[in-house]
């Protein structure tokens, strides 16, 4: 006769176990798995978020150069039965040359047409606009110089020709007339060239009619820097000029894209 004490000492002894050890061990295995899974995801996200980064500079330059193409082509347009009467100083392109290592200046001269208030039958009254894209240095200060940043912004204004002067949208009740609209912020450079129909840097730029109706093509370059860094290192970049062997140097960890376009004319020498 076996007493059942023996039998349950007899299954005790055959039951196996895991050792604090062995509990250990896969601890550590573990740890070390979560975090080369974590590391691998922050390569890949690191990576992904520059992608897109670069992706936005890229895009904002573009957009903003679109717009500006959209002007240039606007330049020097006039309607045959507009006979009002133009600024004594109207030049359609004019391009002001930035010295140093300032951003050039441009304005861009046409005229439009608007259905005169409760006139029957319908009459138009004519009007020459001016846009202008100028840059003035940045207001954005770094967090950790407390320095503005070495940047420019790009403003955008446009206004109007009473007859007499040029109408600011302060004293005036026309909606499509404004001033110092920032369009894009952290540019490092905007260079303009007037291209004449030989292919020709006009230089220097034309300030009257007779020389700005030959600008067939204006070359723009822009060069736009990322608003945080993107390097973990510091990195050099020589950002290139138009037609010149003038360049800028830099040497931090911000990304830079140079975007370059050429707007051709459509209106010039039309008048």
């Amino acid at each position: 006769f076996i007493f059942p004490n023996k039998i349950m000492k007899k299954k005790n002894s055959s039951i196996a176990g895991v050792t604090l050890v062995e509990i250990l061990i896969g601890i550590v295995i573990s740890m070390i798995m979560m975090a080369a899974m974590f590391t691998s995801y922050q390569a890949v996200n690191n990576s992904y978020s520059q992608v897109i980064d670069r992706a936005k500079i890229s895009q904002t330059g573009r957009n903003i150069l679109g717009m500006i193409v959209k002007d240039i082509r606007l330049a020097g347009f006039k309607y045959f039965d507009d006979i009002s009467k133009t600024p004594t100083n109207y030049v359609p392109i004019y391009i002001t040359k930035a010295s140093g290592t300032g951003c050039d200046k441009l304005d861009i001269m046409y005229s439009d047409r608007r259905v005169k208030p409760g006139s029957s039958p319908k009459t138009y009254e004519y009007t020459t606009y001016k846009i202008t894209y100028e840059c003035k240095a940045s207001n954005i200060v770094d967090k950790k110089t407390k320095l503005k940043i070495n940047a420019f912004a790009i403003y955008k204004s446009k206004s109007k020709w009473s007859g007499s002067n040029w109408v600011a949208p302060a004293t005036s009740t026309d909606d499509l007339i404004y001033k110092d609209e920032m369009i894009v912020d952290h540019v490092q450079d905007f260079i303009l060239l007037p291209i004449d129909e030989k292919g020709k840097i006009i230089d220097p730029a034309p300030t009257t009619l007779t020389g700005s109706n030959k600008i067939k093509v204006v070359d723009i370059m822009m060069s736009v820097r990322s608003q945080s860094q993107f390097y973990k290192k510091d990195k050099s970049f020589e950002s290139l000029s138009l037609g010149k062997k003038s360049s800028k140097q830099f040497n931090d960890r911000f990304l830079r894209e140079q975007i370059i376009v050429s707007a051709h004319t459509r209106n010039m020498g039309l008048q």
